[in-house]
C-alpha cells in the first residue's frame, strides 16, 4: 500500500525496519529534486503511525492526517526563505522533547536540507547526537556531499535514483490516466522523477515553463554576449526555477550528444528532436561536452549559494555560438 512509483529496495527496506521493531533514529534520503524522497517520507511517516494492518494501509485515520499534512505528530519542514534558520531547528527541538500527541512516534521530514545554514546545522547535529527516544528525522536532500560528514555519518542513507523509465511511464498510463505518448514524453523529459513527472501531468504551467527554457536557450546560441548578459540579467534569481530551468539545460545538452553519438532514439526531449539534430550537426561534440560540465557545476554551485546572476552570465559566456549561416536561416 506504499504510493510510491519505483524505489521498491527503499520500500523493502523500510518496511523491515519497522516490522522488526528497528526504526533508526535518523534518516537520510538523497535524490534529485522531484526524484521522489518527499513521498517516499510521507510513506514512511505514514507507515511510523499508522494503526491498521500492513502499514501504511493508507484508510485509517493517521494516514489520511499525514496525506493531509494535518496529522500533531508528523511535520514537513521546509526552508524559511533562501534557508533552513536556526529558529526553525530550535522549534523542532522544543517539539521533540515532547511526548507525541497520539501516536507512539514523532515524525519530522526535514526538505532540502542542504538550504541550511551553518548555525542551523550545528544545532541539527546536537539533536542528531542525542536524540530524543520517540522522535524519527527524516531529511532531505538532492546530495549528500552537500551535507556537513557529521550530519551525513548519523543518519541511515537511502540514495533514490531515478525510476526507469519504462516503468514510470507505464505507472502514468495506468495510475494517473496520461495517453501513451504522453507518459513516454513526460518519462524522458523528467529524466525517470516521478514527482516531477506527476506534477507536469497535472499542472500544464511545468511544461510550458520547460518550453519557454528551451526557447530561450535556442534563441542564446544565436545571440552575442550583450544579449546573453541582458538574457541573464532578466532570468529567475529563485533558485528553485532556477534549479530547473538549469536540468532543462543540462537534459538538451545531455540529447545533443547522444544525437552526436548516433544514439538518438535514446533523447529526452522528443518533441525538439529536429532542433537537437540541427546544434548536433553544428556544434562540436567537445564543445556540448564542455558545457554540459560548466552547467552542471553552475547546478551545484547554487545548491551552495553562489551569486545567482553572476553564475548565469558566467555560464551563457561559455554557451557554444551558432555559425553565422545558421543564425541568418533560423536554424
Amino acid at each position: 500500500m506504499w504510493n510510491v512509483i519505483g524505489h521498491e529496495w527503499a520500500v523493502r527496506l523500510l518496511s523491515a525496519s519497522l516490522a522488526d521493531g528497528r526504526l533508526s533514529h535518523a534518516y537520510l534520503f538523497t535524490g534529485p529534486p522531484g526524484v521522489g524522497k518527499t513521498t517516499l517520507a510521507l510513506n514512511f511517516a505514514q507507515a511510523i503511525v499508522c494503526e491498521g494492518n500492513p502499514p501504511p494501509c493508507q484508510q485509517c485515520a493517521p494516514c489520511r492526517q499525514v496525506a493531509r499534512l494535518t496529522h500533531p505528530d508528523v511535520r514537513l519542514v521546509e526552508a524559511d526563505g533562501a534557508t533552513f534558520k536556526i529558529n526553525q531547528v530550535r522549534e523542532l527541538e522544543r517539539e521533540a522533547a515532547l511526548a507525541p500527541h497520539s501516536a507512539r512516534h514523532r515524525v519530522y521530514i526535514l526538505a532540502e536540507t542542504e538550504r541550511m545554514s551553518r548555525e542551523a546545522a550545528n544545532a541539527l547535529l546536537k539533536t542528531l547526537e542525542e536524540p530524543p527516544e520517540p522522535v524519527v528525522l527524516i531529511l532531505l536532500a538532492s546530495d549528500a556531499a552537500l551535507l556537513p560528514p557529521t550530519i551525513v555519518s548519523r543518519c541511515q542513507g537511502l540514495d533514490l535514483r531515478p525510476v526507469p523509465l519504462r516503468e514510470l511511464a507505464r505507472a502514468l498510463v495506468e495510475r494517473e490516466g496520461a495517453e501513451p505518448a504522453q507518459a513516454e514524453l513526460l518519462a524522458r523529459v523528467s529524466g525517470g522523477r516521478p514527482g516531477w513527472a506527476i506534477t507536469a501531468l497535472r499542472d500544464p504551467a511545468v511544461m510550458e515553463a520547460r518550453g519557454r527554457h528551451l526557447d530561450d536557450l535556442q534563441r542564446l546560441l544565436a545571440s552575442d554576449l550583450v544579449e546573453r548578459w541582458e538574457w541573464a540579467a532578466g532570468a529567475p534569481t529563485d533558485r528553485r526555477a532556477l534549479r530547473e530551468l538549469l536540468d532543462t539545460w543540462v537534459a538538451w545538452w545531455r540529447d545533443v550528444l547522444l544525437i552526436a553519438a548516433g544514439q538518438g532514439d535514446k533523447i529526452a526531449n522528443l518533441d525538439r528532436r529536429e532542433a537537437l539534430e540541427a546544434v548536433a550537426a553544428w556544434c562540436p561534440a567537445v564543445a556540448a561536452r564542455a558545457f554540459l560540465t560548466q552547467a552542471l557545476r553552475t547546478v551545484q554551485g547554487l545548491a551552495q549559494n553562489v551569486n545567482a546572476r553572476l553564475a548565469l552570465e558566467v555560464l551563457t559566456m561559455d554557451m557554444p555560438t551558432a555559425p553565422e549561416i545558421v543564425r541568418i536561416h533560423g536554424g
